[in-house]
């Protein structure tokens, strides 16, 4: 990855952090894209500032995504690699416990951000070596089923995978591959977010925790990013890959 700019957000901790220094250690540029401003320094140094800068960004807002996008261009002058890795959780609350503010903060932050950043990123992947870039997603098993979270993350991350899909369709055959990593559960600081956790919520996602294998590290999530992004996944273009230790198989 010598020479490639990769952008991450969410890179202030756990999987983003796992895949930033990852990309690093394997010769990209990093930029590391978080809310928390001590994470982001963190991360930096980290890494090195020869291979890492950093940007605060709040990604719940309309217009920050997109700034991301046009300051790392300012900067970088390119993007070869775009990481839509910030999420947040829900509280794990069913329909009718959903607010309209919890509602709209997980969808800003966890399809709304990727979509205004991979449509802001397109043109200058478009115009870059001819062609040529890479987006890749990070979803979840929520986007599969119903009852893994509550119904703001759980359409989200439908709708992020639908969101991989047209990316990859429309622009495949123009030199930009979109992937999504379909996660399982994984030793993060997510938690379970919206406040009060839902307890029917919690009731149905015990159903499924039952036959959790494991929680995956960061790194081994880190790992199919990595493949991903680079050229052995050439071929490579609108998959959703499970990465979940066989949880959903049972």
């Amino acid at each position: 990855m010598e020479g490639k700019v990769a952008l991450i957000t969410g890179a202030g901790s756990g999987v983003g952090r796992a895949m930033a220094n990852l990309f690093a250690n394997n010769g990209a540029k990093v930029i590391v894209v978080d809310v928390v401003p001590e994470r982001v320094k963190e991360v930096v140094e980290e890494i090195g500032n020869k291979r890492a800068t950093g940007m605060v960004k709040d990604l719940s807002s309309k217009t920050e995504p997109e700034k991301m996008i046009d300051d790392a261009l300012s900067s970088e002058r390119r993007i070869d690699i775009l990481c839509n890795n910030a999420g947040i959780m829900d509280g794990v609350k069913p329909v009718a416990e959903v607010d309209d503010g919890l509602w709209e903060r997980v969808i800003n932050i966890n399809l709304n951000a990727p979509f205004r950043a991979s449509r802001r990123v397109i043109p200058a992947m478009l115009k870059q070596d001819g062609g040529k870039g890479v987006i890749i997603n990070t979803a979840s098993i929520a986007g599969m089923f119903g009852g893994v979270a509550g119904a703001p993350y759980t359409v989200s991350k439908h709708g992020l995978i639908g969101l991989t899909k047209s990316i990859a369709a429309s622009y495949g055959d123009k030199g930009i591959r979109c992937n999504a990593m379909v996660l399982g559960a994984v030793k993060t600081q997510i938690g379970l977010g919206g406040g009060n956790p839902s307890q029917l919520g919690l009731a149905m996602m015990q159903k499924k925790s039952a036959s959790m294998p494991r929680l995956a590290e960061p790194i081994e999530i880190a790992k199919l990013a990595l493949f991903l992004a680079s050229e052995d996944s050439g071929y490579i273009n609108g998959s959703c890959i499970v990465i979940d230790n066989g949880w959903t198989v049972y």
